[in-house]
């Protein structure tokens, strides 16, 4: 057990992640030996300086492999093998050719799984795990064995449902609300484990407005300097980190840091 941070998305920018990094207590690229950070993907994109991030992001995976865990993202998995490309401004050939040597040999997966400081187990990922998402990994009862099942089960990446509005949306696209929160809360059985994602969120923070109604708003709570949103879900809890830096980067925002929480990982499973 130790301290152990999720940076939301970064999206190109930066000086931001060296402003979380520096948060955290990072000096340079070394990180403190009590933390381990995960990030949820979206590295690039958007933001003016992709290179940059990955420049940073390639000194921690080398210095901290077991301290850096660097998840894929949407924008990340465009590049990869078997991606298709719908980001307008491309990143440099060089870049792409980085996130596929990361993704070959496993320093960018799809999913980690955290021990709470309460307790209990959550599922990180870019977007979210839905349930018809869930069911196809043949219904894990733990984060633990979920995360494990998606980084041996890559194709649903590519699910994107319909505009990624749907619960069909894979766990790099789905949506926060109808998408990932709405089909767990009427899900008649027992929610198996806590979630945290990036990608997408249920509000707009510049003008602190909400974009969902009724048992999801009802539901939800926001910090809105550090950009979080907790959603309760049937006895669990979805934390959403994106800050939504956009083109120009958020004016205020933190890193999820939990003090006392515990990577968890899992043998792959046997076929």
């Amino acid at each position: 057990m130790g301290r152990l941070a999720i940076i939301g998305d970064v999206g190109g920018h930066a000086e931001q992640l060296r402003w979380a990094l520096n948060l955290l207590g990072v000096n340079g690229e070394r990180l403190p030996p009590d933390l381990i950070v995960i990030q949820v993907g979206d590295l690039v994109d958007r933001g003016p300086d992709s290179t940059g991030v990955l420049d940073i992001v390639a000194r921690l995976l080398a210095e901290h492999p077991q301290q850096w865990i660097q998840l894929t993202g949407n924008h990340e998995a465009q590049h990869l093998p078997g991606g298709s490309p719908f980001w307008p401004d491309p990143i440099t050939g060089a870049d792409v050719r980085r996130l596929r040597e990361w993704w070959t040999d496993g320093r960018m997966r799809v999913a980690a799984a955290v021990r709470m400081p309460d307790g209990e187990e959550s599922l990180i990922t870019h977007a979210g795990l839905t349930l018809t998402n869930w069911r196809a990994l043949g219904e894990p009862r733990s984060a633990t064995l979920a995360a494990a099942l998606l980084n041996e089960r890559p194709e649903l990446i590519w699910n994107t449902g319909h505009h990624a509005r749907d619960d069909q949306a894979g766990p790099l696209w789905a949506e926060s609300g109808a998408a990932l929160h709405e089909p767990w809360m009427t899900y008649n059985g027992i929610v198996p484990f806590s979630q945290i994602h990036g990608h997408s969120t249920l509000v707009h923070y510049p003008d602190q407005s909400w974009r969902c109604t009724g048992r999801i708003r009802q539901r939800a709570e926001v910090d809105w300097q550090a950009r979080h949103v907790r959603v309760r879900v049937n006895g669990r809890v979805f934390i959403g980190v994106d800050p939504c830096h956009g083109r120009t980067g958020a004016t205020q925002w933190k890193p999820l840091t939990l003090q006392t929480a515990e990577l968890l990982t899992a043998a792959p499973t046997q076929s």
